[in-house]
């Protein structure tokens, strides 16, 4: 195999065919992630200046400087105050669109009697809150697009707590960096704490005027209407506050962590 010599200065001039196809489903596995959405290609990653695309370690910790990258400028333009666009109800997708990592019949049944939300880390009260108690609390209703890292999309219409009112409710530290999710089937999530506190972001207990399906959610799920939707985890069933990085199910498998849109 024809090896490539990379230049400190300006890109390859040309690259075997042979390795473009071997990482090929590399790329295509980053674009999915939307690392750069719609501005990283095959030919992209060849452009890399000094990247030797024969070498798969020296490539993966390039792109994986490139999310971290991503990341910080996400955030960096991440407004607490601008909202995302609302729509009228003749919108709204019934029912919402099902998405998971494994197989509707898989979804877990849950005991709304016997549900508790866990709470942990950076917060004041942490004793556990029944559903009734989450349903006792002020709702809001909103109706937005759910953004998929996999290209569709949908408008739906979310009606649960601010997510905000709950922290303070449970004397969180506001000044935190992150809120983690857990949930029951195993799923996890995180977002940082000015997306958490944002009007938008709330613990959905209903869609569409109904109380939440079991495939969309219940008992409760998070929307966070600024970010794509895998950052939104559902049948959450416990919530940290902590400076410690928390990950996710799929940021753990090199998504990005920020993932706004």
């Amino acid at each position: 195999m024809r090896s490539v010599t990379p230049s400190p200065f300006r890109p390859a001039k040309s690259v075997d065919q042979t390795i473009l196809k071997e990482n090929r489903k590399l790329v295509e596995s980053i674009e999915r992630r939307a690392f750069l959405r719609g501005t990283l290609s095959l030919g992209a990653l060849t452009m890399l200046t000094g990247c030797d695309v024969t070498n798969k370690d020296a490539t993966q910790s390039v792109l994986r400087a490139m999310s971290a990258w991503n990341d910080r400028v996400q955030a960096f333009l991440f407004s607490p105050t601008r909202l995302a666009r609302e729509y009228p109800a003749s919108k709204v997708m019934r029912p919402p669109r099902f998405n998971a990592f494994y197989g509707r019949e898989m979804v877990k049944d849950v005991d709304p009697a016997a549900w508790k939300l866990e709470l942990a880390g950076m917060i004041g009260d942490k004793r556990p809150w029944a559903l009734r108690d989450i349903h006792a609390l002020p709702e809001v209703t909103q109706r937005t697009r759910h953004v998929c890292v996999e290209g569709w999309d949908y408008i739906g219409e979310w009606t649960g707590v601010p997510l905000k009112l709950f922290l303070e409710r449970v004397g969180a530290d506001m000044t935190a960096k992150y809120v983690g999710f857990k949930c029951i089937d195993g799923y996890s999530g995180s977002i940082d704490m000015a997306s958490a506190l944002h009007p938008q972001t709330q613990l959905t207990t209903k869609y569409g005027g109904d109380v939440l399906h079991k495939d969309f959610g219940f008992p409760i799920r998070l929307r966070v209407a600024t970010k794509l939707g895998f950052k939104s985890p559902k049948q959450i069933v416990a919530m940290e506050v902590t400076n410690s990085y928390p990950g996710g199910y799929w940021e753990n498998r090199r998504y990005n962590w920020f993932s706004g849109i």
